[in-house]
């Protein structure tokens, strides 16, 4: 067995699209909508060169997948940033750090050093949390 997509629940798909690809730069892997299944929209996007792994960008569906209320939990939940995180790594986290900021990201978390290496924090626009981060080998 082999992971091949996570899901993040969006508010919008056509903003979180923008975030991932054009400031994150993500690749679309697949963008399909069925109009049999009430214009269900399949969303995925992973990083250039990693095809064999997607982040589903998954619009909350109402009534009768979810009542209401939970609907309302979900963006409670993703409102405080709980509602689910991507780790990221990279070669240069602080570049990269400088680079999204440039973009328009916004960060809750600056570059920081840690045990394991340099890490940083941010929130796409549904308010998923995101981590960057730079590991480091550890001395056996």
């Amino acid at each position: 067995m082999k992971i091949s997509n996570a899901q993040l629940w969006v508010h919008d798909q056509d903003e979180a699209l923008a975030f991932y690809t054009e400031k994150l730069g993500m690749e679309v892997r697949a963008d399909v909508t069925l109009p049999e299944m009430g214009d269900f929209r399949w969303l995925t996007v992973s990083p250039p060169g990693q095809e064999d792994i997607a982040i589903v960008l998954m619009r909350i569906p109402g009534p009768p997948v979810f009542e209401e209320e939970t609907v309302k939990e979900i963006e409670s939940l993703m409102a405080k940033g709980a509602g689910a995180t991507v780790f990221l790594t990279t070669d240069d986290c602080r570049a990269d750090y400088q680079q999204l900021k440039a973009k328009g990201v916004e960060f809750t978390e600056p570059p920081e050093e840690r045990p394991y290496g340099i890490d940083c924090g941010f929130r796409d626009p549904s308010g998923n949390h995101l981590r960057l981060t730079q590991v480091v080998e550890v001395a056996a």
